[in-house]
């Protein structure tokens, strides 16, 4: 019995379940990057098309994966402005790294660090959470959650007709209802009769 046993099974066992959503929502996240000179370019950027109940398994961790990030970002912004303009072990770095300002800028630090030690525990990926701190949670800091869409595909996938879903980051290939234009009637303005002009 499954009692209160939350999510699917996917024919698998728990650790290729893991495995197996760790892995979608990071060919997910690297679809964002151009990559060039690798075979398996993806065709359109923050989509995938996958199966409808993969996709449904996978939202709720990619979610929870922006969101570890998006609040991450006010403390990687904070040390940003602590850390000195000089190149690394340059003089004026290494005089900077013995100051006290040195500890502040660690503290400052630490969430974001954190954060990154987090998300790389569930996705197991370094390009992927890279990825998803440099162009993904920017995006989505004014956002508080819903950063993924589902769309269900019609046709079924050949071979065992499991039915397909496409998942894709929202805001990118937002549809928007063009409103059709309201209509402007030109009113001609008629004379007024000499009676009611005079009184």
């Amino acid at each position: 019995m499954r009692h209160r046993r939350r999510g699917r099974k996917l024919g698998r066992n728990p650790k290729h379940q893991r495995a197996l959503l760790r892995s979608v929502a990071c060919a997910l996240i690297l679809t964002e990057r151009d990559a060039e000179g690798e075979p398996n370019k993806p065709r359109v950027r923050g989509r995938i098309v996958t199966t409808l109940s993969k996709a449904k398994e996978v939202r709720p961790l990619l979610e929870r994966c922006i969101t570890i990030a998006r609040r991450a970002l006010a403390a990687q912004e904070a040390a940003d402005r602590l850390e000195p303009d000089a190149e690394k072990y340059t003089d004026v770095w290494r005089r900077w790294r013995q100051s006290e300002a040195w500890y502040e800028w660690c503290r400052t630090v630490a969430p974001a660090v954190a954060a990154r030690r987090r998300l790389l525990s569930l996705l197991g990926n370094k390009r992927a959470v890279r990825i998803l701190f440099e162009d993904i949670a920017p995006r989505y800091a004014d956002r508080e959650g819903g950063y993924l869409r589902i769309l269900r595909l019609p046709k079924p996938r050949l071979g065992d007709a499991g039915p397909r879903a496409i998942l894709e980051f929202v805001g990118v290939h937002d549809r928007v209802k063009a409103k059709p234009p309201k209509p402007v009637f030109d009113i001609p303005s008629e004379p007024q009769p000499a009676s009611e002009a005079s009184s």
